[in-house]
């Protein structure tokens, strides 16, 4: 049998075939690669979007309503207060929203003693954009206390905390003249604006004498009117 024998040049051209197909695959191969991968990535499950979270909500208030202010007074709270009183009941004062305020009056007259009592009740609930019923209360309790303390009508004013009624209180004495009418004279008051929770008690408590009777004590007045105020705090439920 006869054997033929490349020539040097066919081999040499065999060999550059063999090389520039082996070049030619090494693209191929790593694009196959890439590709493998990306398909593998695209054929896993994309992660299911979290579910969207719920709007935020005002944070929950202690009182969610109000008593009737002219009920919070035990009868001998009102009978130690405002001896002589008219009506133990008290009146009802007008609130255009009894859900948020409401406000209850006392009077009495003791011979020549006159003594008056206003216990007031304001909630408010939380609001996302103004604070919570906490807050706000606190916010309205010092806004009374300064409207009363700043009011140039008032003499001899003293302002101080108050402690053991509520969460926080702060009361305010001065006195006052009234000028005009049957009730002229010079008038003793206390205020006092104590937080419970969502709600403020307001208490202003005064008294005078009419005729020869005198005027009463400061103490006297602050005195009755932190009763008012421990009872009518402890009135809220």
């Amino acid at each position: 049998m006869l054997h033929t024998t490349s020539s040097p040049a066919a081999r040499a051209g065999a060999v550059r075939l063999r090389r520039a197909l082996a070049l030619a695959a090494v693209p191929v191969l790593l694009v196959a690669g890439c590709s493998g991968g990306s398909d593998d990535k695209g054929g896993e499950a994309a992660p299911s979007p979290s579910a969207s979270s719920a709007p935020p909500e005002p944070e929950p208030v202690k009182f969610a309503e109000l008593p009737d202010a002219c009920s919070v007074l035990p009868k001998k709270t009102v009978e130690d207060v405002v001896p002589g009183v008219e009506n133990e009941k008290g009146k009802a004062l007008r609130s255009k929203d009894t859900d948020t305020y409401t406000s209850c009056l006392w009077t009495g007259l003791d011979e020549y003693d006159y003594r008056s009592l206003t216990v007031s009740l304001r909630r408010y609930e939380s609001d996302l954009t103004l604070g919570t019923g906490d807050e706000r209360a606190a916010q309205y309790a010092e806004e009374q206390v300064a409207k009363v303390s700043g009011d140039e009508a008032h003499e001899s004013v003293k302002e101080a905390p108050l402690e053991g009624v509520g969460d926080n209180a702060t009361g305010v004495g001065f006195d006052a003249e009234v000028k005009d009418g049957d009730a002229a004279g010079e008038y003793r008051h206390q205020f006092i604006a104590a937080r419970t929770a969502n709600v403020v008690v307001t208490v202003d408590y005064s008294g005078t004498g009419f005729e020869d009777a005198k005027t009463p004590s400061a103490d006297a007045i602050r005195e009755g009117a932190e009763k008012a105020a421990k009872a009518a705090v402890a009135g809220v439920k």
